[in-house]
C-alpha cells in the first residue's frame, strides 16, 4: 500500500477524528473556534469493497463492514494517528509505504488510502449539534498541509478571460515583438510592452461560455469582478485572494455606491469561492445544487483537524477567502499570455487558477 502525504493524509484523519470523538470547526486564520465543536456519532468511510461504519460503545471502536463486525479500542487509533503523523512529518519521498499502519487498518478490512472515487466526499460524519439538538450527516474532502498545497480551481482553456486591447491598432510587428518577450514574468512583461504601445486590456467575455454563464448565475457582475481581480493578479505583486479582493474593492471596477459600506466585492468573491468548493466545474453547466460534499477537513502541519462546512457558512467563506491565491498556469498548455488579432482587433487572454495557501 503507496500513496503520497496526501492520501495517507486521509487514512491519518480517518484515525484522528475516530481518536478525538469529536470535530473542531475552524476559523479563517485556521485556528479552532471553540464554540464550535462537534460531538461525533458515527463515521462512514465507502471503500471499494462496500461503505464502512465506525461507532463508539464506551472505549471501543464499532467498526461495521459487510457481514464483519470489529471492536477496537480508541486507545489503538489515538496510538497509529501520533505514528502515522510522525512518518508524514519525517518523509521526503514523493511515495511512500507505511506497514505498520497499513497492518493496523488491514486489521479491520480497510484496504485503500483514498476513499471510492466514484463517492464525492472522502469521508462522512453524523454529529451532534448541541446547538439544534439535530443529528446532520455532513460530508467533507480532506484536505492536508503535510504535503504540496492543492488546487480549489484548476486552471484550462476553461479558465480563460478574453481582453479586447484597446487605444491602439498594434501592427503586426509589435504583436511579434510583445509575443517574443520571454523573462521570467513574461506575461507581466508582456502586458507592460502593450502599455508602452499605449494599449490597455478591457475585458469582453470568458474563452468558455459555459463558465461565464456559471460565474453569471452566481452573480451578474462575477464576470467583470474576476476579470479584474485576474488582470491585477498578472499586473502587480498580489496573489493571496484577499488582497486581490481588498484592492478591488477600493478602486471599485463596477463603480458601487460605497458610501454604506456594503461588502459588495468580498461577498461576491466569497460566494464564487464557495461554490467552487462544493462542486462548480467551469466546463459543466452550474445549477446551484451542491454535491455530496459540504465542506472540508483540513489537516494542518502539526496534525491538528479542523472541519470547515456549509453547516456553518460563515466560517466555510471567511476561510476560503483568507487561505487561497491565484497562481500562474502553464501558459502554453492552456493558451493564454499572447496577443493576436481576430477580424482586425487585438485580443489578449489571461488565464485563472486558484489555489489553496500552503
Amino acid at each position: 500500500m503507496t500513496g503520497n502525504k496526501g492520501e495517507w493524509s486521509e487514512i491519518y484523519t480517518l484515525l484522528k477524528i475516530i481518536s478525538d470523538k469529536k470535530l473542531f470547526a475552524g476559523d479563517e486564520n485556521l485556528n479552532k473556534v471553540e464554540n464550535l465543536i462537534f460531538p461525533i456519532i458515527r463515521i462512514l468511510r465507502d471503500e471499494s469493497n462496500g461503505t464502512y461504519q465506525f461507532s463508539y460503545e464506551d472505549d471501543l471502536v464499532i467498526i461495521a463492514g459487510g457481514d464483519e463486525l470489529f471492536k477496537i479500542p480508541i486507545s489503538n487509533f489515538a496510538e497509529y494517528a501520533i505514528f502515522l503523523l510522525s512518518k508524514l512529518k519525517e518523509t521526503t519521498s514523493s511515495t511512500f509505504s507505511i506497514p505498520e499502519v497499513e497492518a493496523f487498518i488491514n486489521s479491520f478490512s480497510c484496504t485503500s488510502l483514498k476513499a471510492k472515487s466514484s463517492v464525492k466526499s472522502d469521508i462522512r460524519i453524523v454529529i451532534h449539534d448541541q446547538h439544534t439538538g439535530t443529528t446532520p450527516m455532513l460530508g467533507f474532502s480532506i484536505k492536508s498541509q503535510l504535503g504540496g498545497a492543492s488546487t480549489l480551481l484548476n486552471a484550462g482553456k476553461t479558465t480563460n478571460f478574453i481582453y479586447e486591447i484597446i487605444g491602439v491598432d498594434l501592427t503586426d510587428f509589435q504583436i511579434e515583438e510583445i509575443n517574443s518577450i520571454n523573462t521570467g514574468s513574461k506575461i507581466k512583461a508582456r502586458i507592460e510592452k502593450i502599455n508602452e504601445f499605449s494599449g490597455t486590456l478591457e475585458y469582453t467575455e470568458t474563452q468558455n461560455p459555459v463558465f461565464g454563464n456559471n460565474l453569471t448565475l452566481i452573480d451578474s457582475a462575477l464576470p467583470e469582478i474576476v476579470s479584474e481581480i485576474v488582470k491585477l493578479f498578472f499586473t502587480s505583486t498580489y496573489s493571496r485572494t484577499e488582497d486581490l479582493v481588498s484592492v478591488i474593492s477600493a478602486s471599485n471596477p463596477i463603480g458601487y455606491k460605497l458610501d454604506t459600506h456594503h461588502p459588495f466585492y468580498s461577498y461576491k468573491i466569497k460566494r464564487l469561492l464557495t461554490d467552487i468548493a462544493l462542486g462548480m466545474m467551469p466546463a459543466s453547466v452550474w445549477t446551484g445544487q451542491l454535491d455530496a460534499t459540504g465542506g472540508y477537513l483540513v489537516v494542518k502541519e502539526d496534525g491538528e483537524v479542523l472541519c470547515y462546512h456549509i453547516y456553518n457558512r460563515n466560517e466555510f467563506e471567511d476561510y476560503l477567502l483568507r487561505n487561497t491565491k491565484l497562481e500562474t498556469a502553464s501558459s502554453s498548455r492552456h493558451d493564454f499570455g499572447k496577443a493576436y488579432k481576430v477580424n482586425g482587433n487585438c485580443f489578449f487572454k489571461l488565464n485563472l487558477q486558484i489555489r489553496f495557501l500552503k
